[in-house]
């Protein structure tokens, strides 16, 4: 539709405001309808055939919606799943997403009737004050919180001292959460709380640098962590070496020889492997496993070709392919029960 199609300059006030209001209705109906959706495409978990590694990620790859947007609605979805009379509730207008989600933590079956009543046709606020009423809390004490101690080697712009009311009185109040935000291209501010261990690490690599990188430079101080990071994690997870060895002979058919670790990550670029029914990839780059094509069960061996790197989801879909959803589930059972 072009821009001219939302013009309504032309409505009377009455028409206007009787448009607005089937307009809200409406919404109300399309957003119960796309929790339905989300809520069984969620519990179907059919992101993963679809080559992502979770329906967060899905809905904001695939159906473009905002990161915020997704977290909202999936979570509301979740709980809507649970209890069936929040669509109905969301389609006439008697619950946002915002009061679903801050009952979420206190719904039980015992008392989601009560409280749904008790929210319904209510604010954000007035919620608050019915979760407050019901589930009362302790008093917390005003903190006095020291965000730098050091104004001359700060790691963040920020008050030296800080006033909360959100901590009680004998825990430390919650940090803000860390923050990276593009400032330009390839230009990005770092912002974050430490514990005085990490504080005390960051001062003392400053002090062991203090010949290479100049003082203050926690930019430049950080790189370098992070290249020596990444070197012992390679290290770790990918067998990288600068001096490779010939394998140790073993016979244990799931030992991943160190040479072949390297070929598969190098192979599939640190990155699953899985492709979705939509021809998409898999991102996820966190979190990988390696992964028998043929099962070590049925006689697959440990080599390159037999091997490739699939997220955990991901590798779960391929073990319920392979062996069985009710299989792998009772087995999972098993293990969580040995644990």
């Amino acid at each position: 539709m072009s821009a001219h199609s939302y013009s309504l300059t032309h409505l009377s006030d009455d028409a206007l405001a009787h448009g607005l209001a089937a307009a809200a209705r409406n919404e109300g109906c399309s957003t119960a309808r796309l929790l339905a959706h989300i809520a069984e495409f969620d519990a179907r978990k059919l992101c993963r055939p679809a080559g992502y590694r979770s329906t967060f990620r899905y809905c904001v790859d695939h159906l473009h919606l905002s990161e915020d947007a997704a977290y909202w609605r999936i979570r509301a979805a979740r709980v809507a799943q649970r209890f069936p009379v929040v669509f109905a509730m969301v389609a006439d207008g008697r619950l946002h997403l915002t009061g679903i989600v801050q009952l979420h933590d206190h719904l039980t079956e015992a008392n989601a009737e009560e409280l749904f009543a008790a929210a319904t046709h209510k604010s954000r606020r007035e919620i608050e004050l019915v979760l407050a009423l019901r589930f009362p809390q302790a008093d917390v004490a005003t903190v006095l919180r020291p965000v730098c101690a050091d104004a001359s080697r700060e790691l963040v712009p920020a008050p030296v001292f800080d006033t909360a009311h959100s901590a009680p009185e004998h825990a430390p109040a919650a940090p803000p959460p860390s923050r990276v935000t593009p400032l330009a291209p390839e230009r990005f501010a770092f912002q974050t709380t430490i514990a005085q261990a990490t504080h005390d690490k960051l001062r003392h690599v400053q002090d062991l640098l203090g010949h290479r990188v100049p003082a203050g430079d926690l930019a430049a101080v950080l790189d370098l962590a992070l290249d020596a990071l990444v070197e012992k994690l390679e290290k770790q997870r990918c067998a990288a070496t600068s001096k490779p060895h010939a394998a140790r002979a073993t016979t244990n058919a799931r030992h991943v020889p160190a040479p072949v670790r390297r070929a598969v990550w190098k192979r599939d670029g640190g990155r699953c492997t899985f492709v979705g029914d939509t021809g998409h990839r898999c991102d996820a780059r966190g979190d990988l496993e390696l992964d028998h094509v043929i099962p070590v069960a049925r006689g697959g061996e440990s080599t390159v070709d037999n091997l490739r790197l699939r997220c955990r989801a991901h590798n779960q879909l391929d073990a319920e392919r392979t062996f069985g959803a009710a299989f792998m589930a009772a087995r999972r059972e098993r293990a969580g029960a040995v644990a």
